[in-house]
């Protein structure tokens, strides 16, 4: 690192390979979807309703806590933010946000498509985002693994609410 009054100057070198401690955090806060999903679906009456508004409650926080990492990356990201690493950041936030206040109002279904639609961005830009600088190199390699849980899950809790 080099410092002047100016300003910083880092030099980083980046792994492709996923780091361990990545896919501890990446995987295990999945686990809460696939447990919510089979919980919402084998549990009758108010247990599965309850199960199926803590998955959602819990997809929206992840969501809104995703779309922060966006953020975040982007201080980091050589010549400043891009235009893509905003509205990425803004279109997750605006999902998790409008996935919350569907889930507030009574609306699980239209909940479940906010989160649907906001998991499946990050399944596709982030990898994208990875190969153009815009986030780290393992994106490429740990989203489309990781974001197919997530996905799984809420596709079977829509089903289950187009049951209902």
């Amino acid at each position: 690192m080099r410092e002047d009054a100016a300003g910083r100057t880092l030099t980083v070198h980046e792994p492709r390979a996923v780091p361990w401690l990545s896919l501890v955090l990446g995987f295990g806060p999945m686990l809460p979807f696939v447990a919510g999903a089979a919980a919402a679906w084998w549990l009758a009456g108010d247990p599965g309703r309850m199960a199926l508004t803590l998955t959602l409650l819990w997809g929206c926080a992840i969501l809104l806590f995703l779309s922060g990492v966006r953020r975040g990356v982007s201080f980091r990201t050589e010549g400043g933010a891009t235009l893509a690493q905003i509205a990425t950041m803004l279109a997750l936030f605006a999902l998790g946000w409008g996935a919350l206040v569907a889930v507030v109002l009574g609306s699980a279904a239209t909940a479940t498509v906010c989160l649907l639609v906001g998991f499946g961005l990050i399944a596709v830009l982030d990898p994208i985002a990875a190969r153009r600088g815009e986030a780290p190199l393992s994106f490429a390699r740990l989203r489309p693994i990781q974001m197919p849980v997530a996905l799984a899950s809420l596709a079977a809790l829509l089903v289950l609410l187009s049951r209902a």
